[in-house]
């Protein structure tokens, strides 16, 4: 096992209208805006940002993947020091490669990949220093990361010997079956549930942190999203929403208690 845990540390949304999503999410969610340009050839990429640091980003769907039928959604990277190592224990362990370790300019080196179970994730090696993190409740930042599998007890145990995520203990939902909580590092953390029929595939889901639940479930509407589910409070006293943005793209917010 890893001797320090491996978390998502950046968050990319690929979209079909770059514009409105930038246009949706900074008046949602509040973040600031600035196009990346330091990436020569790269595609248009708009890097979000709050308190001061990068949050992700946002760029258009690439042609393969539309090809292909993928939705626009959210990725998550997980941050590694040695992305072709880290790839080749994944397939060791079930896992699939979407799109084998390459090199992005002035960025960092990446791989596209999924777990056994099928949930779509990113590595990235950053060519950068690694910053220290965040607190899990800053503005703007994932304050919680959710996956929706075909079985919980397999996924824990394959991110937890990838990653060295660590067991934080479980509920039992009654139908819904058992809530698996983890911690991926001092400032990250989530939970893993088997998904409920009417999600056809494993997905990873993150959770936005937002001032107010119930002005940023305003804020999603007014600007042409939708409410899926809540708000509705958590265990942990807070408050969160289930949402999906204009384009399709499906994600969460997270807020303390009203």
């Amino acid at each position: 096992m890893p001797n320090a845990p491996k978390p998502f540390f950046w968050y990319e949304l690929m979209t079909t209208d770059l514009d409105a999503a930038e246009a949706f999410y900074t008046a949602v969610v509040g973040w600031k805006a600035e196009p990346f340009d330091k990436a020569p050839g790269m595609p248009r990429y708009i890097v979000v940002n709050s308190a001061g640091r990068g949050v992700g980003g946002l760029m258009t769907m690439p042609e393969d993947a539309a090809k292909m039928g993928m939705p626009p959604a959210w990725l998550g990277y997980i941050h590694t020091k040695d992305v072709d190592a880290s790839t080749k224990a994944l397939q060791e362990a079930g896992g699939a490669v979407h799109r084998a370790p390459d090199d992005i300019p002035g960025v960092g080196r990446f791989a596209v990949v999924a777990d056994p179970q099928g949930a779509t994730f990113m590595f990235l090696q950053p060519n950068q220093p690694d910053q220290p993190p965040v607190p899990a409740t800053t503005l703007g930042h994932v304050g919680w990361h959710e996956l929706y599998t075909s079985d919980w007890k397999a996924a824990f145990d394959f991110y937890s010997s990838q990653f060295g995520w660590t067991s934080a203990g479980q509920f039992d939902m009654g139908e819904m079956g058992i809530y698996k909580t983890f911690g991926a590092g001092p400032e990250s953390g989530g939970g893993i549930m088997n998904k409920p029929p009417q999600i056809p595939v494993a997905v990873w889901q993150f959770y936005f942190n937002v001032d107010a639940i119930d002005a940023a479930a305003k804020r999603v509407t007014d600007n042409g999203g939708k409410v899926l589910m809540g708000p509705m409070d958590v265990p942990s006293g807070q408050w969160i929403i289930q949402c999906q943005d204009p384009q399709g793209a499906h994600f969460a917010l997270l807020a303390p208690v009203r």
